[in-house]
């Protein structure tokens, strides 16, 4: 009880600071309705300077850091709890996502909380800050959307990387306008929870992140079934034989 209090008063401290920098009045309640009000507010985040200094308006830039341009209405969780609803826009180039508490041109963006129990639905799919390993071995922070359920959990990742204009290097070779390019990866969770490792569509590749005591099965079913590993599809049937 003392924890959920002491958590709660920061959560209510760090939002009346949030109202105090941004010109809102800061509300308080008691009870139960104090502690969904303080989740909510400590998951919104506070109003980022960062985010009001940054400008992907220059229209020599191709495509765009978001997944979608504009804001959003979705559920907002912490842990099971839902605790209010939120506008957002997923930024996957900086891996953030802006949320707002209205839609309106004037209201304050903020930054989602980088807490790993708050979560969102997207498309009807949970997403959530994560730590994972990429393809390269690096171990990386960022949002994943979970894909399917179980003992081993499946996450696809939107990854939007930027790439700077290049110059013709001569007058029969065109140049290149700077632009964003977007990624679609996926991710698999150990059947202990312990690790989240990219998993990339090749068989050999993906055979060498499923664990060693299912690697046999994992082939085998693959060899059997005749999948090519080529699709979101046939990762949905591998999960499903290890999941049965």
């Amino acid at each position: 009880m003392k924890k959920t209090f002491g958590f709660l008063t920061a959560a209510l401290v760090a939002f009346s600071l949030n109202a105090q920098t941004s010109g809102q009045v800061a509300t308080y309640t008691t009870g139960v309705g104090a502690q969904t009000d303080g989740l909510y507010n400590y998951a919104m985040g506070a109003i980022s300077d960062k985010l009001e200094k940054l400008s992907y308006e220059d229209s020599t830039i191709e495509g765009s850091p978001y997944k979608a341009n504009t804001f959003m209405p979705t559920q907002l969780y912490y842990g099971d709890e839902a605790i209010g609803q939120v506008y957002y826009r997923y930024n996957a180039h900086n891996q953030e996502i802006e949320t707002k508490q209205q839609n309106l041109d004037q209201e304050p963006i903020r930054a989602l909380g980088r807490d790993k129990k708050i979560k969102l639905m997207v498309d009807g799919k949970p997403m959530s800050f994560k730590t994972f390993i990429d393809k390269s071995g690096n171990t990386q922070n960022g949002y994943l959307t979970l894909l399917r359920d179980g003992k081993y959990k499946l996450y696809k990742r939107l990854n939007i990387v930027f790439k700077d204009a290049k110059k013709a290097p001569n007058s029969f070779v065109k140049g290149t306008p700077a632009r964003f390019t977007p990624f679609t990866e996926y991710y698999l969770e150990s059947e202990d929870g312990k690790r989240i490792d990219e998993i990339e569509l090749n068989t050999k590749k993906f055979l060498n992140v499923v664990g060693s005591e299912n690697r046999e099965s994992v082939k085998q079913f693959i060899k059997e079934n005749k999948i090519k590993l080529k699709d979101e599809q046939d990762v949905y049937a591998i999960l499903t034989f290890l999941n049965s």
